[in-house]
């Protein structure tokens, strides 16, 4: 057993798992329930009284947290020191989103500075674009952007981007390039004008396969529309560490933005990264986006563990996931411009914590890093919802749900907040056969068949969820959720004590693709690998089965 399984807090939460009753029990024993297990903050409103805990279990998982030392990795983290142990780094996306002024150091120097001149060289190249000011090579405004990245240096601006489609600048477009399947790319292509289309390449290295594969066939496509190398420095921008190889690409020097070491890819969009989407919304609207983040950096920070938000999310998810046996977790939104969130937060908390040995390397026994998945409301109610409400696994849900409407109209906000606050209503009591029994009382069928029916209509329920809520979906607030989430993905890393900021398993698919490819172009016929991968390699050679 590692220690974390030894300890007190742990066992006494396995105690507690068993013995707790039903949550229709709990709301029935505690009429202040609701009041009691819900909180504001930076925004957010969080109900958390649907949940499997009483006063007990939240002693006991805000014991754990205390054990695990919770406080001094927060501290940390927001100090700067080496917490991505494994590639010797700091984790400073929060000093992305950090006020003017402040002193936040890597390796002894003060990184504040250059992130607000990042801000500045942003902010300039943005109202450029947006004002007409920077022009095609032909003299047109520029209409079209297009975002080429992959992993963090594209989901996180492609759905930030989606969910603040309302703040949009009229008069420009983004598209977002990541798969390096050619469909893709050729398939935006298509719908571009080479004279007014502006490429922004995200790549740390600048020879990130994939990205760097896309950007030079939107080369080619570009000199193929009639431009020359010379324009490609009015239509092609890079966010990169590598400035080298981007100018010898074509791109000025003055229009390409840094990225540093102490950014992870998947907490980026925060920075150049984010580029696209301060192309869209402005400057102004995106500096919105980093205060609410840096709201809740500050609240994280400051709260204590029993009123901070982030920490009970993630204590709430350790609570099913290593004491009741949830093995996924499913984010429903009731927002159509929030429908990407969900895999935006898969890869934030699935390339975070799916580890499975401690930060000394020993080999944990106990779950780690849970299955992220979830969609639409109210979509999904006709679809996967079955499962949640009668299928056999354990599934925490978040639902999450501005209280305003960008689009009002009729009843539509009414009736969507009405699914909303049903479902987890449906969730946490589910229905007794008693009680479906009497739903079929003046239904014609005999006793017989009505007892059957009942049987197919009872829904066991206190299956758990988390509700968030907001005034209305803005810059600030979107903020605030992602660095919720954010946070709670560092909170459930420290609990397990593993390295959230690494991705070795990235990593190691990386490699072997690379050496596959290295294969499929040789002149000789796979042999070297398994039988599996030289057919395979062997079989796409030929073109044909």
């Amino acid at each position: 057993m590692t220690q974390l399984t030894q300890s007190s807090s742990w066992q006494a939460l396995i105690a507690n798992a068993s013995n707790l009753p039903h949550m229709r029990d709990l709301f029935a024993q505690n009429p202040q329930r609701f009041e009691q297990m819900s909180l504001s903050a930076c925004g957010l409103f969080l109900d958390y009284s649907k949940n499997r805990a009483d006063n007990t279990t939240l002693k006991q998982l805000f014991a754990l947290a205390k054990d695990a030392k919770l406080a001094d990795t927060i501290a940390a983290m927001f100090n700067g020191d080496i917490i991505n142990t494994t590639e010797q780094r700091a984790v400073l996306h929060t000093a992305l989103r950090s006020k003017a002024g402040q002193d936040i150091r890597v390796d002894g120097v003060n990184i504040i500075p250059e992130v607000q001149q990042t801000l500045e060289k942003m902010t300039k190249f943005v109202a450029s674009v947006q004002q007409g000011q920077w022009l095609g090579y032909t003299g047109k405004n520029i209409t079209d952007i297009v975002s080429i990245g992959i992993g963090g240096s594209f989901l996180g601006p492609k759905i930030v981007s989606q969910a603040l489609r309302p703040y949009w600048k009229a008069g420009i477009t983004c598209h977002f390039v990541a798969n390096v399947d050619a469909s893709s790319i050729c398939e935006k292509l298509k719908l571009l004008n080479a004279e007014t289309t502006l490429f922004v390449m995200s790549s740390k290295s600048f020879s990130t396969q994939e990205t760097l594969t896309n950007t030079m066939s939107a080369k080619a496509w570009f000199l193929d529309q009639g431009a020359t190398q010379a324009d490609i420095a009015k239509h092609f921008v890079a966010v990169t560490s590598n400035v080298t190889k981007a100018t010898e690409f074509g791109m000025d020097a003055d229009n390409i933005f840094p990225m540093w070491d102490w950014v992870g890819g998947r907490y980026s969009l925060w920075s150049a990264i984010g580029l696209p989407i301060a192309l869209l919304i402005g400057m102004d609207n995106f500096r919105l986006l980093l205060d609410g983040a840096h709201q809740m950096d500050e609240h994280f920070k400051a709260a204590p563990l029993e009123q901070n938000m982030p920490v009970i999310m993630a204590l709430m998810s350790v609570l099913y996931t290593n004491f009741h046996g949830a093995q996924s977790h499913v984010v429903l939104t009731y927002d159509h411009y929030l429908r990407g969130l969900p895999a935006y937060f898969q890869q934030l908390d699935m390339e975070s914590n799916g580890k499975s040995v401690t930060l000394n390397g020993t080999q944990v026994d106990y779950s780690t890093g849970p299955v992220i998945w979830g969609g639409e409301g109210t979509n999904g109610q006709h679809a996967y919802h079955q499962l949640l409400h009668q299928g056999t696994a354990l599934i925490p849900a978040d639902f999450i749900m501005p209280l305003q409407s960008h689009n009002p109209l009729g009843e539509h906000h009414a009736q969507l907040a009405s699914n909303c606050f049903g479902q987890t209503q449906a969730l946490m009591q589910g229905r007794t056969f008693e009680e479906a029994m009497a739903e079929l009382a003046q239904s014609s069928a005999s006793d017989a068949d009505k007892a059957l029916i009942a049987k197919h209509k009872v829904m066991l329920g206190n299956k758990p969820s988390n509700t968030l809520l907001m005034d209305k979906l803005t810059p600030q607030t979107l903020g605030s959720l992602i660095a919720l989430y954010e946070h709670r993905t560092l909170v459930q890393g420290a609990i397990w004590q593993i390295n959230s900021f690494d991705q070795w398993g990235v990593e190691l698919g990386k490699q072997l693709g690379n050496d596959v490819l290295d294969r499929i172009g040789a002149k000789e016929q796979a042999t070297e690998l398994d039988s599996s991968s030289n057919a395979l390699i062997n079989l796409f050679r030929q073109g044909k089965l």
